[in-house]
């Protein structure tokens, strides 16, 4: 059960191990790009190149997907970027449902665990394969992977090296539970952090941090869903941005444009960045250098300030 990338390269390699994938339950087909085209999502596009049966109910608690699945006698259930499973369908399968989740449990429960690592600062993350119950991301822990979090690592990069590990880490959870030699762990409820969903709102750049919070924040964002801010009324998003603490002005306001000399600089908490990839409204990505070139904007102009009628 799952519907983005990282989920389909975990079928991939479920479906090219000795175990056998009954079927595959995924999202429905959803409007995107500039044509508001209808497009499957990846894992039907891999589930149906390799022949499986794919169910995309609209509710997980349809009785007529709970008599699919209760047919196909499973052993176990995968989830893997998916949602949130009622009691009814996750103790169908004899020995049980199963979750990837890509954090080091109990920290970071929730929809965004890779996006909120990188947000905070952390130096390592992982993965974790655990049994689910009715609280989200809660269940025992089978077996857990420790991944290093590199300094230039953004959602992009971090979500891409731990989707590629996850289809080793699942076929290795799923011998685990195969040979039946190993101890469920409870999670320490005392270490639980969350992770939840990113919306609009939450991808906006607050300038009053210090530059480290900012570019951390601007990586964690980076490229999916992508921080933003504003510049003349309309959306600036920032892909990437490094520190300039030297370049800082004491007196300027948070989001104000310190220099524009072929670096474009901006004042944040005692500190400063310099915006390195930006993504102007309706354009492409382009560099600082070009984005000066092309926009001119001023030092004195601020970043930030919500245009009218925009709703925070």
């Amino acid at each position: 059960m799952g519907t983005p990338e990282f989920a389909r390269v975990a079928l991939a390699s479920l479906c090219e191990s000795k175990h056998e994938v009954l079927a595959v339950v995924t999202g429905r087909d959803q409007r995107t790009g500039r044509g508001r085209k209808l497009r499957p999502t990846v894992c039907r596009l891999e589930a149906e190149r390799r022949g499986l049966p794919v169910l995309m109910p609209d509710s997980l608690r349809d009785e007529e997907l709970y008599e699919s699945l209760e047919a196909l006698q499973a052993d176990v259930f995968v989830v893997c970027a998916f949602r949130i499973l009622p009691r009814c369908l996750f103790s169908l399968p004899a020995h049980g449902s199963v979750n990837i989740h890509a954090s080091l449990l109990p920290r970071y429960r929730g929809a965004a665990p890779i996006n909120w690592a990188l947000v905070n600062g952390e130096k390592e993350t992982g993965l974790t394969a655990f049994f689910l119950r009715e609280a989200v991301d809660a269940g025992d822990a089978i077996v857990q992977q420790t991944v290093a979090i590199d300094e230039n690592d953004t959602y992009d990069t971090l979500s891409a090296r731990l989707s590629e590990l996850a289809g080793p880490f699942l076929l290795k959870t799923l011998d685990m539970i195969e040979s039946g030699n190993f101890t469920p762990q409870p999670q320490d409820e005392s270490q639980a952090s969350r992770a939840p969903k990113i919306g609009p709102v939450d991808a906006m750049i607050d300038f009053g941090f210090p530059a480290r919070n900012v570019r951390n924040f601007v990586r964690g964002m980076a490229t999916k869903p992508g921080a933003y801010t504003f510049f003349r009324g309309k959306k600036l998003k920032v892909h990437a941005c490094a520190a300039r603490d030297a370049s800082s002005s004491p007196e300027a306001r948070p989001g104000t444009i310190l220099t524009v000399d072929r670096h474009l600089v901006v004042q944040c908490d005692r500190s400063a960045v310099e915006l390195l990839r930006i993504v102007p409204e309706g354009g492409k990505e382009m560099d600082g250098l070009a984005f000066v070139n092309g926009y001119r904007p001023r030092p004195g102009e601020i970043l930030g300030e919500i245009p009218h009628g925009v709703k925070e």
